[in-house]
């Protein structure tokens, strides 16, 4: 696939748009002037592959202490912020990387003004996101009463304006509804309107059964057509999921090296091996890595040679036993309640040789 080029901004260490790889976004649910909870809960997400966090930011504690979170973490920190320009103005003498706000929503011109003047001045993006549940009365009524592409579309090309009118141009938008089609065409609709970078995600999405599916689906969509350029994964629950799940949809389309890839067959009737233990038992020792590396478990001798033997380690079902593979070769028979040690140890000589 080939991506649309946008503009490029930088957010902290990590550039977004322009030739830099899609990055992944997730965000704390915790108390931002926790600071002791929210710093754990980023390093967390660091551990799992994160490359920018955003913070809620409902009130002036917790603009404050972003100067302590940032001394705590090495990862570029947002400031999510609506209706009061002055916590804007605070995060950004404490030190945040970017912005998400709405100009429109924060005050009159004067404390926008104040606020993208201090945002220029240490070069501060700002994030324009549009939401399908936020749209103004005016805009729903002016596109027919109800949420629509063009609707979001318009929206955040009038909170632009303001930010262009100061001559601010570092800027990223969103375009999110928990309406899969709606969320997809508001994003083509953007990207054929200008060359902004555009941060891609489903709001709302739901739970991990509900959520990943319908964020899987939207995202990778979008990406699929060479649209997006940094992705947040919305899910009811711990953020560390969104990274892991962000992180397998980027891996999917080709777009990341992260971290390794499980391959295991859905199972039929010919397998004679206890496969979905086996391969669940191996996802969750496999969670921990960051290695890019391709695990195989598969559950019989029609494709299961085949598969394991393209991927770096793996193994195959038989009768109460599985052959293991490495680099292609097959190494040795193991019994069935052996495999899952078997295939570790392998995994452990494959990461030694690759550190010497």
């Amino acid at each position: 696939m080939q991506r649309k080029k946008t503009r490029s901004i930088q957010i902290g260490k990590i550039a977004v748009g322009g030739t830099a790889p899609v990055s992944v976004q997730s965000m704390t649910n915790t108390r931002t002037d926790n600071v002791i909870d929210t710093v754990s809960q980023i390093k967390r997400l660091i551990d799992a592959g994160c490359d920018i966090v955003r913070v809620a930011v409902p009130d002036m504690n917790a603009a404050k202490a972003i100067e302590a979170i940032k001394k705590s973490v090495d990862i570029p920190l947002i400031a999510d912020i609506h209706f009061d320009y002055r916590l804007a103005l605070t995060a950004i003498e404490r030190g945040v990387d970017a912005l998400r706000l709405n100009p429109g929503n924060i005050g009159d011109a004067d404390q926008v003004a104040k606020v993208v003047k201090a945002a220029n001045q240490r070069h501060i993006p700002i994030r324009i996101g549009v939401n399908a549940g936020s749209l103004s009365k005016e805009m729903l009524i002016r596109h027919g009463g109800h949420a629509t592409p063009e609707a979001m579309v318009e929206s955040a090309l009038n909170h632009i304006k303001i930010l262009e009118q100061y001559n601010f141009h570092d800027i990223k938008i969103s375009l999110k509804a928990h309406d899969v089609p709606l969320t997809i065409k508001a994003y083509q609709h953007m990207s054929e309107t200008t060359d902004y970078p555009l941060h891609l995600g489903i709001t709302e999405a739901g739970t991990i059964r509900s959520g990943v599916i319908k964020s899987a689906v939207g995202i990778g969509a979008l990406l699929a057509q060479g649209i997006g350029d940094t992705i947040r994964v919305s899910l009811t629950g711990d953020p560390v999921e969104e990274v892991r799940v962000a992180n397998e949809i980027l891996k999917s389309l080709g777009l990341r090296q992260y971290g390794p890839t499980l391959v295991s067959c859905p199972t039929c009737g010919r397998c004679q091996i206890n496969l979905v233990d086996i391969a669940e038992r191996v996802e969750d020792k496999l969670k921990y890595l960051k290695k890019p590396i391709t695990v195989a478990v598969m559950g019989c001798v029609v494709n299961g040679p085949g598969e394991a033997k393209e991927a770096d380690v793996g193994i195959a079902g038989g009768k109460g036993e599985g052959l293991l593979f490495s680099k292609g070769e097959i190494i040795r028979k193991v019994p069935e309640d052996e495999l899952i040690n078997a295939l570790f140890a392998e995994l452990d000589k494959l990461n030694k040789e690759a550190n010497n």
